[in-house]
């Protein structure tokens, strides 16, 4: 594992966000969920909007992303965190665990210490569990790919 690669945090607003910043983040999670995953979805689903963006830049790269969204968006009664994405390159680097750390911390200064409820890609499950949510309903499918409804309270 390269320790030398670090990242750097941004958090924003859609507002907030600059023309650069957002052509990064669309590019980065489509780079991933559209072409990686070889699936067509609509990632642009008007959630932008009322979301927090947080940007993990590596050497002044964006490496890193999530966005936060506050209870009644995603979930009447949950904020989430969503959209969880890394940059093929800094894979194997523990950048997606510092991620999801990140995102949670910056989610309960946002919103205070709430419950988190996410829509899990299953194959992430145990990642997940690691990061103390626990499964909280059956799989179904989203775009094609298996998931799972998790809570971390």
């Amino acid at each position: 594992m390269d320790t030398n690669l670090h990242l750097s945090w941004v958090l924003k607003t859609f507002e907030e966000l600059n023309v650069a910043e957002l052509y990064e983040l669309l590019k980065l999670r489509s780079r991933v969920f559209v072409v990686e995953q070889d699936c067509a979805f609509l990632d642009m689903d008007g959630l932008d909007y009322r979301a927090h963006h947080l940007l993990g830049y590596a050497d002044g790269v964006l490496s890193a992303y999530t966005r936060i969204l506050p209870a009644g968006v995603a979930y009447p009664e949950y904020p989430s965190i969503g959209r969880v994405v890394t940059a093929p390159e800094v894979r194997g680097k523990a950048f997606g665990f510092a991620l999801m750390l990140e995102s949670i911390e910056r989610l309960h200064q946002l919103y205070g210490k709430v419950a988190i409820k996410i829509g899990a890609q299953l194959y992430l499950k145990r990642f997940y569990e690691s990061l103390g949510f626990e499964q909280a309903g059956e799989v179904y499918l989203e775009d094609g790919i298996e998931h799972i409804p998790m809570i971390r309270n």
